[in-house]
């Protein structure tokens, strides 16, 4: 065995030169997956969106290639990349070789007013990241061409004389790199709706997406919105909204703290109430706060307190009304703000939420004055929106007592062993911890009641063989007594909008019952068809707790294999000749595992139940519609594709058939 290292004086390293990106992605892009990978193709856009919002140029086009590669290209100044006197080093090797180096350290100076970079870490960070890169500027006469590989120069600058002096930009072509990212698949959603946001809170810049369909061929989207927000909200609207669109903009300066300088800071808001439409988004210097933070506390705020007050003005409160939420006037409301500061303090480096004091309290005051304006200036509206959200609260404030209810209902009111014929139920009364095994029979039933953690774990059998839920129509369906017994005791309700579900409440993941639902069959073919018919129904009838991951497979082992004192179990061939090799020449016996109703106690609860010894197989979500297809295809109304597949495949199956 190798000798461990000890941790001492000489055990203490320093991350150098692209190593500080690439073996720590997930520092600068918040992830090494997918959503890091997305992150640092934003961060190059984000360099041309500023200079486009600065006046220079009002066209990007983003490239996405078949082979993973991304193009972002602009017609702005374009990056200096020649020699800095003040830093005695080439711009090129600071931009694109240094963290923190970059021209927006001084916002609100003579190069960007406001942007979206802050921390000189995009553009350095995406190249580190890349498995190689490639930059064309365009400035000052001259063109200049940079080449990168795994974080790495190649070649120095290339510089060369350009005539056309009105003709400049940048243009960026990179691959990120999978030994950094462990996927680089952006898919094309992300540029649309990137690139869509970015129209909208830059006014009048042309945003052009290029998707490459073969060597050839390409797909093209452009996105501009003429007055930003303000069309945004009334292409939202419609002409289904109830009230027509409003915009605010204001400008204030201000500080964080006492001490602190003061930094400018721009409003723009567009609302309208609606019930068809509901969204509330957030930008900031033009990037999408996802979490929002310092303006989603304003909106709350502000907008709950001015509304709040007109109701109690106007005396539309009855006497038995809860007051309003935040909740009843997000359900009928289309707000988007976009502020820009020459300030700004993100979460962190992926911009998804701010956290300015000032700018709160600067949103919040300009919010609540803008709606007690527009309330005064607009009274038809105002009792139009003030009525809605009435109706909102009672409905909210019905619903929960509804649920509170049901729920007291089904926790303490409701003897569900009493209901329901041989139902083992557990004492715990925590969701978080409950699961329930659905098992075939009686004789399986008294030896899972008997090998359980009566704590926790509730046993449901299953009598008789289950309806086929893909071939059997709703009526059929909900009269069979194992399938409504089974909805009953999950407790969950059902997907389904059908006259013969009348007596079965919708499906509501809040009531579902326990932690982990575990299948628990025999492992032979009359076990695995029992195991397929009941997923049938769940699949049909409530999937969603498929999709939440609540549905378990219990492993049962195939074989018992006795050598002296010592049983092994194993699950398949490949375990069981391990097991072989190990025992060696030593005498043994081998027996086909015996069904569930047949084991020992202690060898169930070893096997099956116990959470620190049993197998359990996720039924995962990503299968469920090759799951479904081969329902469809073994268990429902398509004979001549079943014909096909046994046909085709049976012959792999012998060895498993049950026959003589």
């Amino acid at each position: 065995m190798a000798k461990k290292q000890e941790y001492g004086n000489e055990s203490i390293k320093s991350l150098k030169g692209a190593d500080r990106v690439r073996k720590r992605p997930a520092v600068i892009f918040g992830s090494d997956g997918i959503d890091g990978c997305q992150h640092s193709i934003f961060e190059i856009m984000s360099n041309s969106i500023d200079e486009a919002r600065e006046g220079h140029g009002t066209k990007i086009t983003v490239t996405r290639f078949l082979d993973g590669s991304v193009e972002v290209q602009d017609h702005g100044r374009g990056i200096p990349v020649d020699y800095n006197k003040n830093e005695d080093k080439y711009n090129w090797e600071l931009l694109f070789c240094e963290l923190y180096a970059g021209g927006k350290y001084d916002n609100g100076g003579d190069n960007y007013e406001f942007s979206l970079g802050l921390n000189g870490l995009g553009l350095c960070a995406t190249q580190y990241a890349s498995e190689y890169m490639d930059a064309e500027i365009k400035t000052d006469g001259f063109k200049y061409n940079l080449h990168f590989e795994h974080g790495e120069n190649v070649g120095g600058l290339q510089k060369e004389p350009y005539g056309k002096r009105g003709d400049t930009g940048t243009r960026i072509r990179w691959k990120p790199d999978l030994q950094v990212f462990t996927d680089i698949n952006v898919p094309v959603e992300f540029y649309k709706e990137t690139m869509k946001r970015q129209a909208i809170v830059n006014d009048k810049i042309k945003f052009i997406f290029k998707n490459q369909l073969t060597a050839t061929q390409f797909e093209t989207f452009e996105y501009c919105y003429e007055n930003g927000i303000k069309d945004y909200v009334t292409e939202l609207a419609g002409d289904k909204a109830f009230t027509t669109p409003q915009y605010w903009e204001c400008e204030r300066v201000g500080r964080d703290r006492e001490d602190l300088k003061d930094y400018k800071l721009k409003i723009r808001a567009a609302l309208c109430f609606s019930l068809e439409t509901q969204l509330k988004e957030y930008y900031h210097n033009s990037s999408f706060l996802e979490h929002g933070g310092a303006p989603e506390k304003a909106f709350r705020s502000a907008f709950v307190n001015q509304i709040n007050a007109y109701l109690k003005s106007t005396n539309k409160y009855n006497k038995t009304d809860s007051q309003i939420t935040v909740q009843d006037i997000e359900e009928c409301v289309i707000f988007v703000v976009s502020s820009f500061s020459t300030q700004t303090s993100y979460e962190n480096q992926t911009k998804k939420a701010i956290t300015n004091k000032f700018i709160q309290e600067a949103m919040t005051d300009f919010f609540r004055k803008q709606l007690e304006v527009y309330f005064i200036e607009n009274k038809m509206d105002a009792d139009k929106i003030a009525d809605q959200i009435l109706i909102n609260m009672r409905s909210r404030v019905k619903a929960e007592k509804t649920r509170k209810t049901l729920k007291t209902t089904l926790q303490t009111k409701v003897d569900m062993t009493n209901r329901i014929q041989k139902f083992v139920d557990c004492r715990s009364k925590n969701v978080d911890e409950r699961e329930l095994f659905i098992v075939e029979g009686d004789s399986a039933l008294g030896a899972c009641k008997q090998a359980r953690d009566a704590n926790f774990q509730a046993i449901m059998p299953v009598r008789g063989k289950i309806l086929n839920c893909l071939k059997s129509d709703y009526d059929k369906i909900f009269k069979s007594d194992i399938i409504t017994d089974l909805i009953k005791v999950l407790g969950c309700g059902v997907e389904v909008k059908s006259k013969a579900a009348k007596d079965v409440s919708m499906f509501d993941m809040d009531q579902l019952r326990w932690n982990k639902i575990m299948i628990c069959t025999d492992a032979d073919v009359d076990g695995f068809q029992i195991r397929t018919l009941i997923l049938t129904m769940i699949y049909r009838l409530m999937p969603k707790l498929i999709d939440e991951g609540k549905v378990y497979i219990a492993e049962s082992p195939l074989y018992e294999v006795t050598c002296k004192d010592q049983t092994y179990f194993a699950y398949n061939e490949i375990e069981m000749d391990a097991i072989k090799d190990e025992i060696g020449d030593d005498k043994y016996t081998v027996q086909r595992s015996k069904g569930l109703g047949e084991n020992e106690a202690d060898m169930m609860s070893l096997t099956t139940m116990n959470p620190a010894t049993r197998r359990l197989i996720k039924v995962n979500p990503c299968d469920a519609e090759a799951t479904s297809e081969m329902f469809d295809l073994l268990l429902g109304d398509n004979l001549d594709g079943r014909k096909t597949y046994i046909a085709d495949y049976g012959h792999l199956y012998l060895d498993a058939a049950d026959v003589s």
